[in-house]
C-alpha cells in the first residue's frame, strides 16, 4: 500500500512510524514538506532556549532510515501538485499540514506597525523562511503579549532573556543580533480569563523566577478569590495557581527587566502615537460567569483602563490554513474530519481514503508527545478502511517524481536534508550554539545543486 503524508512535523513523522510498523501489510510512505527542511513546528515553532525538546527529531530519523520511506521536501501541496494528482498516485492521503494561520484579536487598530501576531515573531526568531524579513522593532520598553498559553510564555521569555543567554541557543542571526540591541524591559502577559483557567504548562511558568535578569511580577490582587484546594496541588491548575502565589509573594527584585502577569483583561482597542505606531493598549476588565455546561467564559464589565506599550503581539491561538481542493471546516478552522477521516463539510460524508492527524485535525491543542497517540488512532482507521486498496494499480513509485521535476520543481531527498543539516550544525559551532540556522529556501536549494 502506498501512503502519501503531506507534512513532516510530528504528527506526520508519528503517522509515518505506526504505517511502516506494520506487521499485517506492507506500506510505503512518500512524506511531503513545502519546505527543504522536515520537523514543523519542532524546527520552526519551539523555542531556541528549549533545545531538549528538540531531540525529539532522533526518533523521526530512524523512522525516516526505513528503506520504505521517502521525504519529498520542496514540494508545496496546491502550488506543485494537487489534491487530484495524489490521488491518482497513492492508495491513501494524510493531511498532517498543522495550523499556519493565527487567530486575529478583531479590534480597531490591529493591523498598525509593531502589532504583529506571536506567530510571525516566533517564525522570525526561529529563522522561518516565512518570516525572516519580518520587521520586528525592538527599541520599546514595553510590550504587552495577549493570550494565556505556551505561546505567549514562549514569546515573553525570549523577549526578556539576556545576549548571553540567547548565544548558547539556536535561534536565528538576524534575530540574534537584534534581541542584542533591544530596548525592552518590561512584558505584560494578558489572560481574558483568571489564573485558574490559564492553559499555561507549570514548568513554563516556573521558568521566568529562574530567568538571568528577571523578575516576575504578580499583583496580589490578580489572585484574589483563587483558592488552592488542600489535595496537595496536584493538578496542572492548582501548581500554576502556587507558582503565581510564590510570585506574588517576592519582594519587587533589583533585576533589570520585569514580567508582568495580568488576569481578567480583554483588549478593546489599540490606540496608534503620533507616529502611527502602538502607544498603547486600551483593556477591559472582565468578570468570570459559568455557563450552563459548566464552562467558564469572560464577560465585559464595561470598566477600562488604557495600558502604555509600544508593541502588542497577539497570542490566542492557530487555525488551518485553506489547501484548494482539501474540505475545510469553516467553524473550527481545521480540515473537515470525523475523527481523523476527512469529510464533506456540509454533508459530513467521508472522503474515502483521506484523513488528517494533528492540528489540521484538533485545532492548536496537545503537546508534541500527544500526536504519538493520536496519529495511531488515526493509522488504525486507515487500516481498517484499505482493506484491498493496494489491489488498485498505481503508477510507479518515481512518477510521482518525474511530474515534479518536469515542472521544474527541485526535490529535497532526506540525505539532502542530512547534508544542510551538516552545514548549520559547523555554522552553529563557529559561533557556539547548537545550530545556525540557513533562512532562505533559495540558499538551501542552491547549496544542494553544489554537488
Amino acid at each position: 500500500m502506498r501512503v502519501a503524508i503531506i507534512g513532516s512535523g510530528p504528527a506526520g513523522f508519528y503517522a509515518a512510524e505506526a504505517l511502516l510498523r506494520r506487521t499485517d501489510a506492507v506500506v510505503h510512505v512518500d512524506m511531503f514538506d513545502r519546505l527543504p527542511t522536515p520537523y514543523g513546528l519542532v524546527r520552526g515553532g519551539v523555542a531556541p532556549d528549549h533545545q531538549s525538546i528538540k531531540t525529539v527529531t532522533r526518533i523521526y530519523e530512524k523512522t525516516a532510515a526505513r528503506p520504505t520511506f521517502r521525504f519529498l521536501g520542496n514540494v508545496c501541496l496546491g502550488r506543485d501538485v494537487t489534491v487530484e494528482e495524489l490521488r491518482k498516485h497513492y492508495h491513501q492521503i494524510v493531511y498532517a499540514v498543522g495550523n499556519e494561520d493565527d487567530r486575529r484579536l478583531g479590534i480597531p487598530c490591529e493591523g498598525i506597525a509593531r502589532c504583529t501576531p506571536a506567530t510571525v515573531f516566533i517564525g522570525w526568531y526561529n529563522g522561518h523562511p516565512d518570516y525572516r524579513q519580518a520587521q520586528i522593532d525592538l527599541s520599546v520598553s514595553r510590550v504587552a503579549v495577549v493570550g494565556n498559553g505556551n505561546v505567549a510564555i514562549d514569546t515573553a521569555r525570549m523577549l526578556l532573556r539576556t545576549p548571553a543567554e540567547l548565544e548558547k541557543t539556536d535561534v536565528a542571526a538576524h534575530a540574534l543580533e537584534a534581541l542584542r540591541n533591544s530596548q525592552v524591559r518590561e512584558v505584560y502577559i494578558l489572560g481574558r480569563r483568571g489564573p485558574e483557567q490559564a492553559s499555561f504548562t507549570p514548568p513554563e511558568l516556573k521558568e521566568f523566577g529562574e530567568m538571568e535578569d528577571v523578575d516576575p511580577v504578580v499583583a496580589p490582587e490578580e489572585l484574589a478569590g483563587c483558592a488552592i484546594p488542600e489535595s496537595a496541588g496536584n493538578t496542572q491548575q492548582e501548581k500554576n495557581l502556587k507558582i503565581l502565589q510564590s510570585f506574588a509573594a517576592r519582594q519587587t527584585g533589583a533585576k533589570a527587566k520585569k514580567l508582568h502577569l495580568r488576569f481578567l483583561v480583554s483588549p478593546t482597542e489599540i490606540i496608534a502615537g503620533a507616529d502611527g505606531k502602538v502607544a498603547g493598549l486600551v483593556l477591559e476588565k472582565n468578570r468570570l460567569e459559568i455557563q450552563p455546561d459548566g464552562t467558564v467564559s469572560a464577560r465585559g464589565s464595561g470598566e477600562t483602563e488604557v495600558l502604555e506599550v509600544g508593541m502588542v503581539l497577539p497570542a490566542i491561538g492557530f487555525a488551518a490554513k485553506r489547501i484548494a481542493g482539501v474540505p475545510y471546516d469553516e467553524k473550527a478552522r481545521v480540515i473537515a474530519n470525523e475523527d481523523g477521516r476527512v469529510v464533506d463539510p456540509v454533508s459530513r460524508a467521508v472522503i474515502a481514503n483521506e484523513y488528517v492527524v494533528g492540528w489540521a485535525r484538533t485545532g492548536p491543542q496537545g503537546l508534541i508527545g500527544s500526536h504519538k497517540g493520536a496519529s495511531a488512532h488515526v493509522v488504525e482507521h486507515m487500516m481498517a478502511d484499505g482493506a484491498g486498496l493496494e489491489a488498485r494499480e498505481l503508477p510507479d513509485r518515481e512518477a510521482i517524481d518525474s511530474l515534479l521535476r518536469q515542472r521544474g520543481v527541485q526535490i529535497v531527498s532526506f540525505s539532502d536534508w542530512k547534508r544542510l543539516d551538516d552545514v548549520e550544525m559547523a555554522r552553529g559551532e563557529r559561533r557556539g550554539a547548537p545550530r545556525d540556522k540557513i533562512v532562505d529556501v533559495g540558499a538551501m536549494l542552491a547549496l544542494l545543486a553544489q554537488h
